[in-house]
């Protein structure tokens, strides 16, 4: 394998034969220099970088059209599945690591920061933005599934470096009912059971009633799970409640807890699980609506207005 530097100062790797170029060492360059000049400079940086990578791929494994016809069908097909309740292009994304990686990636920006803000996780596919919005204190747990132990959950929205509550702060939850299933797969659920959005009071407080997360296989019918048959990988993952919380002048937080007593956190099929996101559950004494509690306060950090944009 040869390395051409073209002109723009991209490297393309070039299959060699008996000494020649296999492949057009100018192709790539070619391409990356078709850009015009209303190219915004992220843009321009992203797909400089992303351009040569993707070429790079194909002269190494030396992709025939017959597979990237199937990758392509397989991108059509997750499309296709994709609508405002399921994301299956997320999910074919998280299933390969590219969405943790992102989400390592965009972390590490903020915890340089001052102070320990909340650890990210994925979003993973299956928020929806038209959830309702519910009183502290309020069960998101309508549709009652088979063998669901209620826990009520708590906590505080705090800033990361001062621990000052934070009033007025929306926190997203949402999590699968006991067969595994979010309430838009299931028509045996009411829209929106598990899901709920709060706000904060005076003392950037949350409250609500919710279940014990149980592990389960992220959907196996479509491309995503095709992907987890071909690589012989399990689709499970670990137990887990989705949070997103938000507050003006507040970067917002996409972010997962883990039942610290849930299998599957060691391999878990869409690499998600941090350390600091494993909580315990507690047993809730006296509380005729719930056998366990769940108290978990977010730290959020300042928005750093320099941030880029495509």
């Amino acid at each position: 394998m040869a390395t051409t530097q073209n002109t723009n100062g991209t490297h393309t790797n070039t299959a060699t034969s008996g000494g020649k170029v296999q492949f057009d060492p100018n192709f790539t360059a070619n391409v990356v220099r078709a850009m015009g000049p209303k190219t915004s400079p992220r843009m321009r940086e992203v797909m400089s970088k992303l351009i040569p990578h993707l070429h790079d791929f194909a002269r190494e494994v030396e992709l025939t059209v017959d597979e990237w016809m199937e990758g392509v069908m397989l991108m059509a097909w997750a499309g296709q599945m994709t609508n405002d309740k399921r994301n299956e292009v997320q999910l074919v994304c998280d299933v390969v690591g590219l969405e943790s990686l992102v989400d390592e990636i965009t972390y590490k920006k903020a915890s340089e920061a001052e102070g320990a803000a909340t650890e990210s996780a994925i979003l993973g596919p299956f928020f929806r933005t038209d959830r309702p919005t519910r009183r502290n204190g309020e069960s998101i747990h309508i549709t009652k599934g088979e063998g669901a132990v209620d826990v009520y959950m708590y906590g505080r929205v705090v800033d990361n470096r001062t621990g000052l509550p934070l009033v007025g702060a929306s926190v997203d939850l949402w999590q699968a009912s006991t067969n595994g299933m979010y309430e838009q797969q299931d028509s045996a659920q009411v829209e929106h059971n598990l899901r709920g959005k709060f706000v904060t009071d005076e003392n950037g407080e949350y409250a609500c009633y919710l279940i014990k997360p149980t592990p389960y296989p992220v959907p196996f019918d479509g491309p995503a799970g095709k992907l987890l048959q071909l690589m012989d990988r399990h689709p499970y993952r670990p137990a887990h409640i989705h949070i997103i919380a938000q507050k003006e002048g507040y970067e917002p937080l996409t972010t997962q807890i883990y039942d610290s007593e849930s299998d599957y956190l060691d391999n878990d099929s869409v690499f998600a699980v941090k350390d600091s996101l494993v909580v315990k559950f507690d047993p809730r004494p006296n509380d005729p609506q719930a056998s366990w509690e769940l108290h978990y306060d977010v730290r959020l950090a300042p928005s750093d207005p320099a941030k880029s944009r495509l």
